[in-house]
């Protein structure tokens, strides 16, 4: 953690030079101690409770004391459900008045107006710890504006979790969406136990959607930033997930939240999920004989390729609003240099958006004292050839947002899997919609 006092005028000065990618500028310039005793100052940070209880008890007892201590501020951390995330953002908005830093776990450029750009706070870090990887820019930049709408710390893999007993009796390993579908078949109709993964209105059945979407070709835009949703490849998938759900699951998935795989698993009723290590981290403490059959897989390969959305993208924004932006940005930088401590008291949850920060990654992930097998998480050491953006191919940006926050896709895929709509017309209709949030944010300049 840096010592020295920054005060919010020399905090935001820029130097010219090292760019880093997609055009940012230079670093920022640390400044000198102030004169005289400084009064002390505050910092309100939201965000999230975390899934892994032992981050919160980490961050907001041992880390912000510290840090605090060390820059004369006192920070206050409060937690919410992430059901309560986009209610509270709107709240803060609409009053012009909130915390200084508050953590989306998914891109937000639908707020770039009412936010600061980081990328001085990008270049800073980039300065210390070197680049960060390009999963971060593209979910935190618009190439349109060249600004920085969040600062991304961290992301969480999505890989497959999956019951390797009942996976192995039917012979089937569970590496492509074509294999889920065979061996989730011959599960059910053996063992009675159903797929679960989400149709419902809530985070990880958007995320497990779109890796479907993305691994058979299809995606909301192209890498222009154009609307694609209306193709083959898309009608393709919405057949797939139709079937999926007809041949190895149940009608429980409509009405899911984000919590409902994690315990449908962990009491032995659905033999795969996509999801975060939570499901796994919580087992090991509240069901370690069954958390044991529970393995992990990295993303399922598609008819086009093997790719998978990040669970959780950690944004941090800044309001225009916010009473401590120097600050704020201070802490942001510190923070990333503390990185290795966020990653191991997440139990892995928390991946570093700069790799150098965490450099003995694969080594820890490798030999766990908690899992079983004790190499369980290896399987996460390469997420980033397979991890990628909501947005794919192209950056987040506000249209995605809006697409995301109003449930769009998954909407789409449960009105085919419900027969509803066929998979033509449920994708007709999304384009429909996302047409027109298309071009609300065209006119406003933002995409």
């Amino acid at each position: 953690m840096a010592k020295k006092d920054w005060t919010r005028r020399d905090f935001i000065k820029t130097a010219a030079g090292g760019a880093l990618t997609a055009g940012l500028s230079g670093p920022l310039i640390l400044p000198s101690r102030a004169h005289g005793a400084a009064a002390k100052k505050s910092l309100k940070i939201l965000q999230w409770v975390h899934f892994v209880p032992a981050f919160d008890k980490w961050f907001n007892e041992t880390y912000v004391k510290q840090w605090g201590e060390k820059n004369n501020t006192e920070v206050t951390v409060d937690n919410i459900g992430l059901a309560g995330l986009s209610a509270r953002a709107a709240a803060e908005v609409s009053a012009q008045k909130g915390h200084d830093l508050f953590l989306f776990e998914w891109p937000p450029p639908f707020y770039e107006e009412q936010v600061v750009d980081m990328k001085d706070v990008y270049a800073e870090c980039e300065k210390k710890y070197g680049k960060p990887i390009d999963l971060a820019i593209k979910s935190t930049y618009n190439p349109k504006t060249k600004k920085y709408f969040g600062f991304s710390p961290a992301f969480t893999p999505d890989p497959i979790n999956y019951r390797k007993d009942l996976w192995d009796d039917v012979g089937v390993v569970p590496d492509s969406w074509e294999k889920i579908l065979d061996g989730g078949r011959k599960i059910k109709q053996k063992h009675n136990i159903p797929v679960g993964l989400g149709l419902a209105q809530e985070l990880d059945t958007s995320m497990a959607l779109r890796t479907i979407m993305y691994s058979h070709g299809a995606s909301e835009q192209d890498a222009n930033g154009n609307l694609a949703i209306n193709s083959k490849n898309t009608v393709e998938a919405v057949k797939y997930m139709k079937a999926l759900f007809q041949e190895t699951m149940t009608p429980e998935v409509f009405t899911w939240d984000a919590s409902s795989n994690n315990r449908a698993m962990l009491a032995g009723t659905i033999s795969l999920a996509l999801n975060a290590i939570s499901i796994t981290r919580t087992g090991e403490k509240d069901n370690p004989a069954l958390t044991e059959k529970i393995h992990l897989a990295k993303a399922a390969a598609g008819p086009v390729r093997r790719i998978g959305v990040e669970h959780v993208m950690g944004v941090y924004v800044i309001w225009k609003f916010a009473e401590n932006i120097a600050g704020a940005k201070k802490f942001l930088v510190d923070y990333i240099g503390n990185f290795r401590q966020a990653f191991t008291n997440s139990e892995f949850y928390d991946f570093p958006t700069f790799q150098r920060t965490v450099p003995d990654l694969k080594q820890l992930l490798s030999k766990d004292a908690k899992a079983q097998p004790a190499d369980k998480y290896a399987v996460l050491g390469d997420v980033l050839s397979w991890a990628t953006n909501i947005g794919y191919p192209g950056y987040a940006n506000a249209a995605i947002d809006e697409i995301y926050q109003k449930w769009i896709i998954p909407v789409m895929f449960a009105k085919a899997a419900q027969g509803v709509l066929s998979p033509e017309d449920a994708v007709k209709e999304a384009e429909a919609e996302c047409k027109r949030i298309w071009d609300k944010w065209r006119e406003r300049k933002l995409i």
